[in-house]
């Protein structure tokens, strides 16, 4: 049976930094302790005025085919996860298609808030699966959440950050890849979290414009904690007993980077040590759609996983939308 294999990973984050310190003096009041002890940001990159979702996620695409020796020719399908896109259409994927240069390939956008990549590379895993003609697949996760920020709004502005990641798939008989996966939805919360505006059911006019509310990401309603804190340990076991594995089985834990104590709370719960999860928060910020990618990125450029190990992402976003695989990398 044929699975699909991670040949190369990259990322990309803007230049511009914004640290805790210049947050505080924009917001007024000192931010530092709850946001680096509780969500544990301590600074986040920020796109430039001239830059836009498709610069970090074209860039973090060229460079996963260069971490995996592959030409943009030889790409089959683009998938690009982003609930910031470069227009509200034509979809983002085809833009960073033409400035790759992946002329032979394929491409859609997924948009599933934070969950957004996990689910876009379950897709990919499923094309490579089932058709042939999918040999390598290129899964991008990109987020410019900063350009529809209320700079004055301490609970948006504290946590939200641009960047992207990119994962390349490749077709493989060999036994590595995806060993299982579950998506999940509860639509209840579709106007908990998000931009409301710019759609057919509030299109941006001067009405819009002039109040400002629904142009910018909001949170709307209060989640609770145990959306994340209850919902993560459920789908992850879920997709274990899928895979036929156990937690003693997997090395890795990759969860949705918005919050540190969150994370802690579920590792502790799921009763493993810290060590077996990583964290990209306090260097980057929180990066929705393209956390995952990048934490894996960087897991691996620590040495925390080797080939034959197996690792579980699970990602949760607005809507609400879920989603857990499991990998053999």
């Amino acid at each position: 049976m044929v699975n699909a294999k991670i040949i190369g990973t990259g990322i990309s984050v803007p230049k511009k930094v914004l640290k805790n310190e210049d947050l505080s003096l924009m917001l007024g009041e000192d931010i530092d302790d709850f946001v680096s002890n509780t969500l544990g940001i301590r600074e986040r990159h920020v796109l430039s005025e001239n830059e836009s979702t498709a610069d970090i996620a074209s860039e973090a695409a060229q460079n996963a085919l260069k971490n995996a020796s592959i030409k943009a020719e030889e790409v089959d399908l683009i998938i690009l996860a982003t609930d910031t896109p470069e227009y509200i259409s034509p979809a983002t994927s085809v833009v960073v298609q033409h400035r790759i240069g992946a002329k032979n390939a394929g491409t859609f956008d997924i948009n599933c808030a934070c969950a957004g990549f996990v689910t876009a590379l379950d897709a990919a895993c499923k094309y490579i699966a089932a058709d042939k003609s999918y040999r390598n697949v290129l899964v991008i996760g990109a987020y410019a959440m900063t350009k529809f920020l209320d700079w004055k709004e301490k609970k948006t502005a504290t946590i939200f950050a641009d960047g992207a990641g990119a994962i390349l798939l490749q077709a493989t008989k060999e036994n590595a890849g995806l060993l299982a996966s579950k998506l999940e939805a509860d639509g209840s919360y579709h106007d908990f979290l998000g931009i409301f505006a710019g759609g057919t059911k509030y299109p941006i006019d001067e009405k819009e414009l002039a109040e400002g509310y629904r142009t910018k990401v909001r949170f709307a309603k209060k989640y609770p904690p145990e959306v994340n804190i209850e919902g993560w340990q459920r789908i992850v076991k879920q997709v274990l007993q899928r895979a036929n594995l156990s937690l003693d089985d997997i090395k890795l834990f990759l969860w949705t980077q918005v919050n540190l104590s969150t994370i802690k709370i579920v590792m502790n719960e799921l009763g493993l040590p810290f060590e077996r999860t990583h964290t990209i928060m306090h260097k980057w910020g929180y990066t929705g759609s393209a956390c995952i990618p990048m934490a894996l990125h960087d897991a691996i450029a620590e040495g925390k996983l080797n080939r034959g190990d197996n690792f579980v992402m699970c990602a949760s976003g607005g809507g609400l939308n879920m989603a857990a695989v499991a990998f053999r990398f």
